[in-house]
């Protein structure tokens, strides 16, 4: 089992859940936050601090989310590790509303 951070963290990027996680696995890209497959080690620490409710162990996901299972593995590949917080984007709380945001991301 892993977690995933799913559509929802899109052009949001509260970072939270980053001051939680014992072991660094989250990966920052310009508008999204997501986990390391490799390096979660499942403690759910995290899930509870996302302010949007993107995070979700990978049983647990919403069918319209799965493909942000593969996504969280193939950007955590090339992306560099968040491990403090840093402010939200400065538009987050507008964009927290919003539920399609997977062309932001070319999804």
């Amino acid at each position: 089992m892993t977690f995933v951070v799913t559509e929802a963290c899109i052009r949001c990027k509260y970072t939270d859940c980053v001051a939680v996680c014992p072991v660094d696995a989250f990966r920052e890209g310009g508008t999204f936050l997501v986990i390391d497959p490799d390096d979660c080690i499942d403690c759910a620490v995290c899930v509870p601090e996302c302010p949007v409710e993107a995070i979700y162990a990978k049983e647990d996901l919403p069918r319209n989310q799965e493909v942000f299972t593969a996504f969280n593995a193939e950007q955590a590949k090339v992306l560099p590790t968040i491990s403090r917080v840093k402010p939200a984007l400065p538009d987050a709380e507008a964009w927290a509303k919003v539920r399609d945001k997977r062309g932001e991301v070319g999804l």
